[in-house]
């Protein structure tokens, strides 16, 4: 989990007294992801969406939802679907309203801290639909870039939610357990993928479903042209407008920035109609 907060120069909240302060950046959003039903209603519709698709793609032996297991011979793996953690299946936006609540940025030992709670909610529609699969057979891999030191904590709170762990292979792959799984997740779909028959992949960030780390704004555009027909079948994307590779993309992933140019960069992406 990562945020790169956008400036937000123009908003102010009136309070009772005759000061005012800034509105923070992700005030909206994290309003939006807590208390819409349409946030509750869109989770559920991809969770309840892919449940459909699972019987066909368990039964079709040739079905696969990894880019490099296309044209190969994959019958005799055992099916898997793969699921990034935070805001896939767990929901972190009472972090996000921590981080609010004191005006700060986003603080990794807070994040860290938040995760040893091990409190998170279920995304809406996880549970259910990852003990469905878990009953037909297919085994249920979590692929997040958590630290591989918040393993334990990281387990107990997907256990206290229900969601299925198995435990006959390691099911919950984190960045930095092995020396090449870095942030872009790359090669640990590559691992699952030597294993595994992967049926389906879901998740809040383009980089949980193509190697998508630092790459422009065009080039992840041209990547949604080409493969627009794996959404909604095979790729499940989640929503989150508090954070991801969007927002970086849109500064050019360039850290450091000023606010005067971070303003820049934001009123270059409004795209009014004259």
């Amino acid at each position: 989990m990562k945020y790169l907060l956008i400036p937000v120069t123009l908003l102010i909240i009136h309070t009772g007294c005759s000061t005012t302060k800034p509105v923070h950046p992700t005030l909206q959003a994290t309003l939006w992801v807590q208390n819409s039903v349409e946030y509750d209603a869109l989770t559920t519709m991809a969770y309840q969406s892919a449940e459909q698709h699972l019987k066909d793609a368990l039964e079709d032996e040739n079905w696969s939802a990894e880019l490099t297991q296309q044209g190969k011979d994959i019958s005799s793996l055992p099916p898997v679907i793969v699921l990034d953690i935070d805001e896939t299946v767990l929901d972190n936006s009472p972090f996000q309203a921590r981080m609010i609540r004191h005006n700060s940025d986003y603080d990794p030992v807070a994040w860290e801290e938040w995760v040893a709670e091990a409190q998170a909610d279920a995304v809406p529609g996880a549970v259910a639909f990852t003990q469905k699969a878990a009953e037909m057979g297919i085994t249920v891999i979590y692929l997040s870039n958590r630290t591989a030191d918040s393993e334990t904590a990281t387990r107990e709170n997907l256990a206290a939610l229900g969601f299925p762990l198995s435990g006959a292979t390691d099911v919950v792959l984190l960045k930095g357990e092995k020396e090449d799984w870095t942030s872009a997740k790359t090669a640990r779909r590559a691992y699952v993928a030597n294993n595994f028959r992967i049926l389906m992949l879901f998740g809040d960030d383009f980089n949980d479903f193509l190697p998508a780390k630092k790459i422009t704004e065009a080039r992840r555009n041209e990547l949604l042209s080409e493969h627009r027909s794996y959404f909604g079948e095979r790729w499940f994307i989640l929503p989150n407008p508090v954070y991801g590779s969007w927002n970086d993309a849109m500064f050019n992933f360039e850290r450091g920035l000023s606010d005067e140019q971070k303003q820049v960069l934001i009123e270059e992406h409004l795209h009014p109609k004259q």
